[in-house]
């Protein structure tokens, strides 16, 4: 695998050498000095350009940067449509391991969403500051009332559709409620509480993914254990793990930010979810 100078060094020089490239900079994690390194981070790489036309056109000019394995066009996605004419990327995955997430971009598609940056190349003066390396516009945000109280009726009333689909054994549905609709509650309260043992102060990363680094190794445990295979027995033991962590955690935001919690909701929909897991499966009434 070649080493991040040997990358950087590669990337700088294509800027330099290709006349249609204005300038370069690095983003994302390679340059957010609070992300651990390693050799899995994707070098996110933009390429300033006036047209991104002939780039598109004839692609062989990425062979430069290795052999790869295999890769996506995320501008080509037809369920993710764009303006191919203001930014086109190639996420490659190269045969050494290393990868690179390469997008060209006129200046225009890129000046508001650059939030942390290291400048390689600039040949016409596009970049006063050469870097921006403060990663706080991703920090966690305190949420207000109103969405602390959303967030916890979205928790509990999803439990409703998950419970009558394990009744009537429809397991994807169950897990798709579980996996897109319940989880990702749990998971925004977990990270408010990480917002509030570190004074909203830093970033819980995409998708949470640091939340083992910043949650207590309990809480993190009781969350892993609200992950379940597809069999009954097994999904309602964690339906009520993530119960119980749900209103843990709710209970303790809610205390932290001096918010109200309705507890007679997850009081009654915990109790509902017991009936239903009691109905055998030819029931005709909920008595």
């Amino acid at each position: 695998m070649r080493n991040e100078q040997e990358m950087l060094t590669l990337i700088t020089q294509t800027a330099i050498e290709d006349p249609r490239i204005r300038a370069a900079y690095l983003e994302g994690s390679r340059v957010n000095p609070k992300v651990p390194a390693d050799m899995f981070q994707d070098y996110d790489v933009v390429y300033i350009v006036n047209e991104t036309k002939s780039f598109r056109e004839d692609k062989t000019w990425i062979d430069r940067f290795g052999e790869r394995l295999f890769m996506q066009l995320p501008e080509e996605n037809v369920y993710y449509p764009s303006d191919v004419d203001q930014s086109y990327g190639w996420l490659i995955q190269f045969a050494d391991g290393s990868r690179l997430d390469l997008h060209v971009s006129l200046i225009a598609s890129v000046q508001n969403r650059m939030d942390l940056y290291r400048v390689l190349v600039d040949k016409d003066g596009y970049f006063p500051q050469t870097e921006q390396l403060s990663d706080e516009i991703y920090w966690i945000q305190k949420p207000t009332e109103e969405e602390f109280l959303c967030t916890c009726n979205e928790f509990w009333w999803c439990f409703d559709n998950a419970a009558k689909g394990l009744w009537r054994d429809e397991m994807p549905y169950v897990m798709d409620m579980l996996d897109f609709n319940i989880r990702p509650m749990l998971k925004r309260l977990l990270i408010w509480k990480i917002g509030i043992d570190y004074d909203f102060s830093i970033s819980a990363g995409k998708a949470g993914k640091y939340m083992k680094k910043y949650l207590p190794d309990d809480i993190y445990q009781r969350f892993l254990e609200t992950y379940a295979r597809s069999e009954k027995t097994a999904i309602w033991t964690a339906i009520f793990k993530m119960c119980e962590l749900g209103d843990a955690v709710a209970k303790e935001v809610s205390n932290a930010l001096c918010f109200n919690y309705n507890e007679a909701e997850a009081i009654n929909c915990m109790s509902y979810l017991k009936k239903v897991q009691k109905l055998p499966a030819d029931a005709q009434t909920f008595d």
